[in-house]
């Protein structure tokens, strides 16, 4: 029987528990134990939390990850949630941590949960040291799971990443580096999700919102074997290269479509494209403008942007790519028409914008 006051970390794989040549990530049962073992070691001179490993089956690099893994993790933390647990660490795969982060964070919105997602750019075992497993003194990803299981102790309410000795509201996070141990940055005025988790919940509160979520559990994961969001990156093409892409997916059933667009959220104008962003929104599909710059967002201040928005394109404001990606798979799986998808989109970019103004 666990605790509530335990804090459960998950192993899900990733350069973190990665070893050997090539890279990758070792089995649970053969990687707890030694992480286990180095945490009690440490965990009386590092003042830290009891901690127990949340049972997990899906151990892949994040790479290889779905919408319906994302709904795994979802509906694993949601279990351990209804049982009790609050304080959780999920350890995952650096190339989709932002992703992920970010879709837990629309996921969990409304509840008092604690959950900080880390990984690491080099593993935790020295790959090079092939005769017995070794701690790599030279890895991040001792410091990375020591300072998110310290985050994670405090309980604060909401979905964080921790990385490099920094922390940052899920979906405000991205991934800026290929190598270097500074991968991840992220911002603190995050607004919607972050600001609709509950500091105090009562039990009663709890147990509604927990009824909500089982509600709709079996549909989110039936719909996950069928939600796509794709994505169209401008480029100095001819703008008919657009319509064309476009053109592609708009005979699919309804999804969202990230339109990836230069600065602020330009794009090229061509009557064909225009057309074919009418014929999407007739269509279902959900198309958010977002600026392929990592930082600044999307405005409607030039011309060369602004014509899109007649076309039901919606602004992905200073949304991340991650955090636009989890928004539409959230709402994709969660919500079963169009027009209540579109309708959630607007209010919660509504309180977002809201909230920044407000600050």
């Amino acid at each position: 029987m666990i605790q509530p006051d335990t804090l459960q970390i998950i192993y899900a794989g990733g350069t973190f528990g990665s070893y050997g040549r090539p890279l990758a990530p070792l089995d649970a049962t053969a990687f707890l134990p030694i992480v286990q073992s180095h945490i009690t070691t440490h965990s009386h001179t590092l003042n830290l939390p009891a901690t127990t490993w949340l049972d997990n089956a899906l151990i892949k690099d994040s790479s290889q990850l779905t919408p319906s893994d994302f709904v795994h993790f979802y509906t694993l933390v949601l279990d351990a949630y209804s049982k009790g647990s609050r304080r959780f660490v999920l350890i995952t795969g650096t190339d989709t941590l932002s992703y992920l982060g970010a879709f837990l964070s629309e996921a969990f919105a409304g509840s008092d949960l604690c959950l900080v997602v880390t990984g690491s750019m080099r593993p935790l075992l020295d790959p090079e040291v092939i005769q017995d497993y070794a701690i790599d003194e030279h890895s991040d990803a001792w410091d990375n799971l020591i300072a998110s299981i310290k985050l994670a102790s405090a309980g604060e309410s909401g979905v964080k990443i921790s990385f490099g000795g920094e922390s940052w509201p899920a979906q405000t996070v991205q991934k800026i580096h290929s190598h270097d141990f500074m991968a991840f940055t992220g911002h603190s005025r995050a607004a919607y999700p972050a600001n609709s988790y509950i500091k105090l919940f009562t039990d009663t509160r709890r147990q509604h919102w927990l009824d909500d979520q089982y509600t709709v559990v079996a549909d989110v994961q039936s719909h996950a074997k069928h939600a796509y969001v794709h994505a169209i990156y401008c480029m100095p093409n001819h703008p008919d290269i657009l319509s064309k892409q476009l053109q592609a997916l708009i005979d699919q059933p309804p999804s969202g479509i990230i339109l990836l667009g230069f600065g602020a959220g330009n794009v090229p104008y061509s009557a064909a494209l225009a057309e074919a962003l009418d014929q999407a929104y007739e269509q279902g599909h959900m198309v958010i403008c977002a600026s392929q710059c990592p930082f600044g967002g999307v405005s409607d201040s030039y011309a060369a942007g602004s014509w899109q928005y007649d076309h039901h394109v919606i602004a992905g404001g200073r949304l991340t790519i991650p955090a636009i990606y989890a928004r539409l798979l959230w709402l994709l799986l969660r919500y079963p028409s169009p027009a209540r998808r579109r309708q959630r989109w607007t209010n919660n970019v509504s309180q977002t914008a809201t909230t920044i103004r407000k600050r």
